[in-house]
């Protein structure tokens, strides 16, 4: 039986994950006085992360939709099996940077990958694993990618055109209008104690009987 709780944070490139991360982090450990496990997709083991390393590094042989479709899947059927499932079967509450939302919005959204495709995969890979609360963080475009335009080394998905962005955006946002009790979208376009503050209200509000 599990026991532990799954959250996920979701959100393009340039919205604030890594200090949001933090946030849920202290707020798990500190004030709900939880066994926190952190990881991120792609990756989380190490065998994943050598995936992450094909999925991440600029290549001169191009990488097609359907191929990056598969890695994405193939290192989270690695993830869950040797990392998620058996940490939320201790009562870990286990803090992921992107799961299955991120590849309706990118391979869905971004790509224009059928979502049949993608919802076929998600169901021979983890039919039973959702997470139990996501947190979107959303901005506007132009303040994301004002972020990652600042950053001196840029990923394969960073050098992405702002149209890819904005498709990628529009899809997290009608993921989160589509299941509103499980995904809770976050205001990232505010001062970072009001961001900590809004995560750490909908914890309280998801986790405070937990």
């Amino acid at each position: 039986m599990v026991s532990g709780k799954f959250i996920t944070l979701e959100g393009i490139e340039g919205v604030g994950k890594t200090t949001a991360i933090d946030t849920v982090t202290s707020f798990c450990e500190n004030y709900l006085n939880k066994k926190v496990i952190n990881t991120r997709e792609p990756g989380g083991t190490k065998l994943a992360e050598r995936f992450r390393d094909l999925l991440l590094e600029e290549t001169e042989e191009h990488l097609t939709s359907r191929a990056e479709l598969l890695l994405f899947f193939a290192g989270r059927a690695q993830h869950i099996s040797e990392l998620i499932e058996p940490a939320l079967q201790k009562g870990y509450f286990v803090i992921s940077d992107r799961f299955i939302d991120a590849t309706y919005a990118y391979q869905g959204g971004g790509r224009g990958v059928d979502l049949n495709v993608i919802k076929t995969l998600e169901n021979m890979v983890h039919p039973n694993l959702k997470p139990d609360l996501t947190l979107l963080l959303d901005a506007p475009l132009a303040v994301c990618a004002k972020r990652v335009n600042s950053r001196k080394f840029k990923d394969r998905f960073e050098q992405e055109q702002d149209d890819f962005f904005e498709k990628v955006r529009n899809s997290y946002l009608q993921r989160a209008n589509q299941e509103p009790q499980r995904i809770k979208i976050v205001n990232a376009n505010q001062s970072i104690n009001d961001v900590q503050k809004s995560i750490e209200n909908e914890l309280l509000r998801a986790f405070n009987e937990s």
